[in-house]
C-alpha cells in the first residue's frame, strides 16, 4: 500500500545488519595504516636508541678525556664570569673586573695538608666509599621530605667533582640524576687522587676564584705548596658557600668552622692519612 510501511518508495526504519554498499567498514582496520603505525614507531625508537647510545658513548669518552687533560673551565666559571652572584653572599664585585682566578694543580703541587683538609671537612669517608655515602643520602632525603622547597645534597666529594666539572649549575631533580650518573663514571674510569686532584682545582672558593693554587695566591699571598695546616683549614671550612664564609676577611662562623676541620684534621691522623692518596 502506498506510503505506507514496506511499501514502494519507502525507508525501512531499521538497516539490516552488516555493512552498507556504499559506505565505508569502520568496523575493520586499515592494512596500510596499521603499518604505516608500526613503521613510524620503529623508527622513531631506532632514532631514541641511537641517541641514546651516542649521549652514553659522549660522556665515557668526556670523562676518559679528563683522567688525563685538565679541564679549561667548567660551566660555573663560565656562569661567574658572565654574572655577578646576587643575593645572600654577594659582597660587591665590580662587573669590569670579573676574570676568573684558575690554576689546576696537581696533588704533588699542593701541600698535603690541603687534601687532608677537604676531606676532613667535606667527606671523612671519601677513601673508602665508591662516590656515595648512603647514611649522608637517607639524611638529606628526610630533610628534602620535611621541606619540600628545599633540595639538600648530602654529596661526597666525588659527587661534587661530578656536578662541578661535568654539570650546569642549579638545583634540579633531573640534575641530581646526572649527577649521580657522572658520579658512577668517575669513580669506574678515575682513581682517588685524580678525583681529589680534580676538587681542590675546580672547586669554587670565593667569587671568580676557583682551586686552592689561585685561592691561596689571592688570600695568603703564596702557592699552595706552602698553604699550612690552619690556612687549609679555612680554606675547606668555607667550601659550602664561599661567597659568604669569606676566606679573604673571615668572621666568627668561618673561625669556628675552620677550627672544627682543624679538629677532624687531627682526629683522622694528620697528613699520614692521605699518604696513600698521594703516593696512589
Amino acid at each position: 500500500m502506498p506510503g505506507g510501511y514496506g511499501g514502494a518508495g519507502t525507508i525501512p526504519l531499521f538497516l539490516p545488519a552488516g555493512p552498507v554498499l556504499g559506505l565505508p567498514n569502520t568496523n575493520q582496520h586499515n592494512p596500510q595504516r596499521v603499518a604505516n603505525y608500526s613503521r613510524y614507531w620503529r623508527q622513531a625508537w631506532r632514532i631514541g636508541l641511537q641517541v641514546v647510545a651516542a649521549l652514553f658513548l659522549t660522556s665515557i669518552a668526556w670523562v676518559l678525556v679528563y683522567r688525563w687533560v685538565s679541564p679549561p673551565a667548567t660551566w660555573l666559571m663560565l656562569e661567574r664570569r658572565a654574572h655577578a652572584p646576587v643575593g645572600k653572599g654577594y659582597y660587591g664585585i665590580r662587573e669590569d673586573g670579573r676574570r676568573i682566578s684558575y690554576d689546576f694543580k696537581g696533588l704533588d703541587e699542593v701541600s698535603p695538608h690541603v687534601p687532608l683538609a677537604l676531606i676532613a671537612a667535606e667527606d671523612q669517608l671519601f677513601l673508602k666509599h665508591h662516590g656515595f655515602d648512603f647514611n649522608a643520602l637517607q639524611r638529606a632525603v628526610k630533610t628534602n621530605m620535611q621541606d619540600g622547597h628545599k633540595l639538600v645534597g648530602g654529596s661526597t666529594i666525588s659527587q661534587q667533582v661530578a656536578k662541578n666539572v661535568f654539570l650546569w649549575h642549579g638545583r634540579s631533580y633531573v640534575r641530581k640524576a646526572a649527577e649521580a650518573y657522572f658520579t658512577m663514571l668517575i669513580e669506574l674510569l678515575w682513581n682517588k687522587r685524580r678525583i681529589m686532584e680534580m676538587y681542590l682545582s675546580v672547586a669554587e672558593m670565593g667569587d671568580c676564584t676557583f682551586g686552592v693554587e689561585a685561592a691561596s695566591q689571592r688570600y695568603f699571598h703564596k702557592p699552595a705548596s706552602r698553604v699550612t695546616p690552619a690556612e687549609a683549614a679555612l680554606l675547606a671550612g668555607v667550601l659550602p658557600n664561599p661567597l659568604r664564609f669569606r676566606a679573604s676577611n673571615p668572621g666568627p662562623a668561618a673561625r669556628a668552622k675552620q677550627r672544627r676541620v682543624m679538629r677532624n684534621m687531627r682526629r683522622l691522623g694528620g697528613t699520614t692519612y692521605v699518604r696513600e692518596l698521594i703516593e696512589d
